[in-house]
């Protein structure tokens, strides 16, 4: 029997990966390991092709590109949320792409925060990404509230990760909108999003999720769990290119509500062009969009997208988790005693798309990754995000980056650097 613990175990693994096809869909440089998926996914050649074809229809048609050419941009946004529609549990109509991730967070927290009466307090937590928190802050002063007092943050017990008990304790009376992560992005911890959206339900709360870090590496349900709104970015596990059009996701039961910040992209389609001072807004999540589409950064997605619907979300996960946990594996039998810690959820259930490795020395350590050809993720202070991308990482090169990594500790390779963040991390 070949050992786990082997390169030719790691063969093996890949000889039997289902998603093995896909790598060679993937521009992927052959003197380098990318663990940074979860930051900014990879170029796909499908990808590359759409935005290639929107710009042939742009030189070709020019306005009438609109509504002729390979991708027409009049619908593209509609179109785009008909296939993300499918990874996150939802129908077409309550999702669109559109925005960025802070936009959308300013739209949903504009159009459903109603402060009214003892309830004008926004719940958090402390281990979400910043941009939430700043928007939040931004949003509750426009309303006259003092952000130090109405944003609540709950607490984290070890820095790490959130228990959900302590959240449902804190949706207290006077909380009048809840804005959570679905996976958090330091340690990839996954929130029970059933669990807290019926809780917030039963004491009146509405409830949104920042899906960033779950959003094609993880299945999602908004719909049957009752999710109020959700929003995200298509850069990272969707790899749709450096700063893609956001999406956003709105129940349902919340289409016909105003959109706070109003925009003539957000009326019907039929209308729009009447060009009238009223706006009719569209009976969709649609309703929801500001200006017009950035055509160039969505293209990309529809490429993409198409090989997300052929491997299929399932099957993306059930690989996440596995090549996930050999690579915890590899670090507890290979990285014994070199002081690192993983500070990611063991159980499958509660882990994300990433391993967090904790070390004192992590940003020295990135760089000296980085020196010899592994592309690795830093988050101060002491954090080494690794992401093994299910559709386009081998076993084999997990294998190969815990091997580096410990070459680099046996050697104190990574003395040589200092132990700050580069500008970007």
């Amino acid at each position: 029997m070949v050992s786990k613990y082997t390169l030719d175990y790691a063969k093996q693994l890949d000889e039997k990966d289902i998603l093995k096809s896909f790598r060679e869909e993937f521009y992927l440089k052959p003197d380098s390991i990318y663990m940074d998926g979860n930051s900014l996914g990879l170029l796909s050649k499908r990808a590359e092709r759409t935005l290639l074809e929107s710009l042939e229809d742009w030189k070709k048609y020019g306005i009438d590109g609109w509504n002729q050419g390979n991708h027409p941009w009049f619908y593209m946004a509609e179109k785009l949320a008909e296939k993300i529609a499918q990874l996150v549990g939802a129908s077409h109509e309550e999702v669109i792409v559109t925005g960025s991730t802070t936009v959308n967070l300013h739209q949903l927290v504009a159009t459903f925060y109603k402060p009214e009466g003892i309830r004008t307090k926004i719940l958090a937590d402390e281990l979400t990404f910043p941009t939430d928190i700043y928007a939040l802050q931004s949003q509750l002063s426009i309303h006259g509230y003092d952000p130090q007092t109405n944003l609540i943050r709950v607490k984290s017990r070890d820095g790490r990760f959130l228990d959900e008990g302590d959240i449902i304790e804190a949706m207290t009376d006077d909380i009048a909108l809840i804005i959570l992560p679905t996976v958090l992005y330091r340690s990839g911890q996954i929130l029970d999003l059933k669990r807290l959206t019926e809780e917030a339900h039963k004491r009146g709360i509405m409830i949104g999720f920042d899906g960033c870090h779950s959003i094609g590496a993880i299945p999602h349900l908004f719909s049957e769990w009752g999710v109020d709104f959700a929003y995200w970015c298509n850069y990272k596990h969707l790899n749709g290119g450096p700063g893609a059009v956001g999406g956003l996701y709105v129940n349902r039961k919340h289409f016909g509500t105003m959109p706070g910040l109003a925009g003539w992209f957000g009326s019907k389609k039929d209308k729009q062009f009447d060009m009238e001072h009223t706006l009719t807004q569209a009976e969709s999540a649609g309703a929801y969009q500001i200006g017009t589409p950035h055509v160039l950064s969505c293209a990309p997605l529809i490429g993409s997208l198409d090989i997300f619907l052929e491997a299929g979300i399932e099957n993306i996960r059930e690989k996440s988790l596995t090549i996930n946990q050999y690579l915890i594996d590899l670090v507890e039998f290979e990285l014994e005693n070199m002081g690192f810690f993983i500070g990611t959820p063991r159980e499958d259930i509660r882990r994300g798309g990433h391993v967090s490795l904790e070390h004192k020395e992590a940003a020295r350590i990135c760089k000296a990754l980085k020196e010899n050809g592994v592309i690795p993720d830093f988050r101060a202070p002491n954090i080494i995000r690794l992401a093994p991308v299910a559709l386009y990482t081998s076993y084999a090169e997990v294998w190969k980056v815990i091997q580096i990594l410990k070459n680099i500790m046996s050697e104190k390779k990574y003395e040589k650097f200092k132990n700050e963040r580069e500008v970007i991390a």
